[in-house]
């Protein structure tokens, strides 16, 4: 990994009035924003298309590519991915019938866009952005299920 130059005053400048120009969307193309980010970064998403780029094409590559989704979930987002277009769903008649799912054109394109938030994480120090995952670790420790003697004592 290659780290980038720590911008200079002049660079900052720059980023600053481009930032200023980005801030200046009007209200329709916001919200179509707001919900591209938030279909890019919903869970198991990236990691499904990521899968796929990497050369899954049956379910069960799928689900052995994205540990900890459920066949439930990830049968769905596979539906959702297809739904917006991002993923290709193919069926051939064969016996038993072949299904097979491959990244778009615009599901390659999403990950290509993607690469530079992944390139951000990789610079910033060791363990920052780490809350989300500490918090939701602290949630599942909370929510544990609680042994079969614990619960006849309550």
């Amino acid at each position: 990994m290659v780290s980038k130059p720590v911008p200079q005053v002049a660079d900052l400048d720059e980023h600053r009035a481009r930032l200023h120009e980005l801030g200046h969307i009007d209200e329709a193309a916001c919200r179509r924003f707001q919900g591209t980010v938030e279909f890019a970064g919903r869970k198991w998403n990236a990691a499904i298309l990521l899968a796929g780029v990497r050369g899954a094409r049956r379910f069960s590559e799928y689900r052995g590519a994205v540990t900890g989704i459920s066949d439930r979930l990830l049968a769905a987002r596979l539906r959702e991915l297809e739904d917006e277009g991002v993923i290709e769903r193919h069926v051939r008649a064969t016996t038993p019938v072949t299904i097979t799912y491959t990244p778009s054109a615009a599901g390659l394109q999403l990950i290509e866009l993607l690469q530079p938030l992944v390139e951000w994480q990789q610079q910033r120090e060791p363990g920052a952005g780490r809350t989300h995952e500490r918090a939701t670790s602290r949630r599942r420790e909370r929510r544990a299920p609680r042994s079969a003697r614990e619960v006849t004592r309550s």
